[in-house]
C-alpha cells in the first residue's frame, strides 16, 4: 500500500489533484478555526472548557461533529456542511413527492444539475435559519449551560447580521470549496469534508479519555475501535449480486444484447442518513424543553422528557430502545423512497433484461422487493447495533460522552474512506499500477 502511495505521488496529474485535494482541507481547517465577528474568543474557549469537563453534553454534539468542532467556538464556517447535507436529504425526499422534481431527475444530467441548483438554494436558506437560531442561543445564554460568562462582544442587532452573514457565507464557501475538490480532486468533494471534520475532533476526543479514564479505558476503546472499523468495512463491502441477462437483438443492421451483468444490492442500501434522521429526531424533545419548558416547575411531559431523553443520560434502555427503533424504521422508509423496483423492473424490460427465472415485469419487481426486504433486514440491525456502541460504552466504562468511535463516525470514515481508495485505485490502474486494494 505505501508503494502504491509512492506511485500516486509519482504520477504528475495525480500528484496535482492530492495536493490539490490536501490544499482545499488545510483552507477548510483553516476557517474552522477563525471566530466570527462579535464573538468574545477568550470567553467562549472558558465555556468551552466547562462544557467539556462537565458532566452534561451539548444537545448538539451531532451538528458539532459535522462542523469539525467549529460549532462551539462560533466559528466562520461553524455551520460546516450541516446545512448542505439536510438540504441534500430534503431535496431527495422531496423528487418522491413532487412530480416536477421526479421529471427533472430522469431528465439526466441537465435535470440533476437543475436539482444540485435548487440544493443550494435551499442550503443558503437553511444556514440563515441555523446560524440565527445557533447565535439567538449563545447570545440568551442556553448554548453553554452553566457558563455566565458574555459569549458576544455586544447585543446591537448590526453585530448580530453581520455574525448571521459571515456564517451563511462559510457555508457557501463550503460548498464552492466541495465543488473545486469533486472537479480538480480526488473523490466527492463534500463526502471529503465531512470525513475532515469528523476526523479532526478524533484526537482531542481520545486525548480526553486517556487524561479523564487512564490507559486502561483508552486501550479498551481504542481495541473496541479497530474492531468495529474492521467489521464496517466487512459490511458495507458486502452486496448481493442479482445476476441480470439481456437478450440479443437487432436495432438497425447492429446486434445488441446478449451479456451478462447483475444488480449489486448493498447489505447497508442506506447509508448514514437513517442514524442522522433518527439523531435529529431523538434531539428535538430535549431542544424543545430547553427553548421553551419550565425547568424550575416542571410538568410531567418535561419530567420524562429530562429523565430518559436528556444528552446527559443517554445509557438509559428507553432511549437506547427508542433510537434502535428509529434507525430500524427510517433504513426501511429510506431504501423504500431511493430503490423502486417496479422502475428498475420496467428498464430492465425496456431494454430486454431479464432476472434468470424470472418472467420480465411484475414478477421481476415483486422478486426485488423480495430480495431488498431481506437485505434491508439485516442491514437496519447493523446501523442499529453500531449506533449503540457509545452509548452502551458510556454505561459499561464511562469513556465519553464524545465517544470517537461511535457509529456515525465510523460509517462516515469508513464509507468516505472506501470510496476514496477506490478512485485513487482507479487512476492507478489505468496508468498499469498496483491499486491499494490488492
Amino acid at each position: 500500500m505505501l508503494t502504491a502511495f509512492t506511485r500516486a505521488f509519482r504520477t504528475p496529474d495525480l500528484r496535482k489533484k492530492l495536493l490539490f485535494t490536501l490544499g482545499i482541507i488545510a483552507l477548510f481547517r483553516l476557517g474552522s478555526f477563525l471566530p466570527t465577528p462579535g464573538v468574545h474568543v477568550s470567553n467562549i474557549q472558558q465555556c468551552l472548557g466547562q462544557v467539556q469537563a462537565g458532566p452534561n453534553a451539548s444537545v448538539y454534539s451531532l451538528i458539532n461533529l459535522f462542523s469539525g468542532g467549529a460549532l462551539l467556538q462560533l466559528a466562520v464556517f461553524a455551520l460546516g456542511i450541516m446545512p448542505y447535507i439536510t438540504a441534500s436529504i430534503i431535496l431527495q425526499l422531496l423528487t418522491v413527492v413532487i412530480p416536477r422534481l421526479e421529471a427533472l431527475r430522469k431528465e439526466g444530467q441537465q435535470g440533476t444539475a437543475k436539482i444540485t441548483q435548487y440544493t443550494r438554494y435551499l442550503t443558503i436558506g437553511l444556514a440563515v435559519l441555523q446560524s440565527t437560531a445557533f447565535i439567538a442561543l449563545a447570545r440568551s445564554g442556553q448554548m453553554f449551560p452553566g457558563c455566565n460568562l458574555d459569549i458576544m462582544v455586544n447585543d446591537s442587532i448590526f453585530t448580530l447580521v453581520v455574525m448571521v452573514i459571515t456564517m451563511t457565507a462559510g457555508t457557501s464557501v463550503i460548498m464552492w470549496l466541495g465543488e473545486l475538490v469533486t472537479d480538480r480532486g480526488i473523490g466527492n468533494g463534500m463526502s471529503i469534508l465531512i470525513f475532515t471534520q469528523v476526523v479532526a475532533v478524533f484526537p482531542a476526543e481520545l486525548g480526553r479519555i486517556l487524561q479523564t479514564k487512564g490507559g486502561w479505558t483508552f486501550a479498551v476503546v481504542m481495541i473496541v475501535g479497530v474492531l468495529m472499523i474492521a467489521a464496517v468495512v466487512f459490511v458495507e463491502q458486502a452486496q448481493r449480486r442479482v445476476p441480470v441477462q439481456y437478450a440479443k437483438r437487432m436495432v438497425g443492421r447492429r446486434m445488441y444484447g446478449g451479456t451478462s451483468t447483475y444488480i449489486p444490492l448493498k447489505v447497508n442500501q442506506a447509508g448514514i442518513i437513517p442514524v442522522i434522521f433518527a439523531s435529529s429526531l431523538l434531539y428535538l424533545p430535549q431542544l424543545a424543553i430547553t427553548m421553551f419548558g419550565d425547568q424550575k416547575n416542571p410538568n410531567a411531559v418535561v419530567s420524562f422528557i429530562s429523565r430518559y431523553y436528556s444528552s446527559a443520560n443517554t445509557g438509559n434502555w428507553v432511549y437506547m430502545l427508542t433510537f434502535f427503533l428509529l434507525i430500524v424504521f427510517f433504513t426501511y422508509f429510506y431504501v423504500s423512497i431511493t430503490f423502486n423496483p417496479p422502475e428498475v423492473a420496467d428498464n430492465m424490460k425496456k431494454y430486454g433484461g431479464f432476472i434468470p427465472g424470472i418472467r420480465p415485469g411484475r414478477p421481476t419487481a415483486e422478486y426485488l422487493s423480495f430480495v431488498l426486504s431481506r437485505l434491508t433486514a439485516p442491514g437496519s440491525l447493523y446501523l442499529g447495533l453500531i449506533s449503540l456502541v457509545p452509548l452502551v460504552a458510556l454505561t459499561l466504562v464511562g469513556a465519553s460522552q464524545n465517544f470517537p468511535f461511535g457509529g456515525t463516525s465510523i460509517l462516515i470514515i469508513v464509507g468516505v474512506g472506501l470510496d476514496t481508495v477506490k478512485q485513487i485505485e482507479s487512476q492507478l490502474q489505468q496508468r498499469n499500477y498496483e491499486g491499494f486494494l490488492r
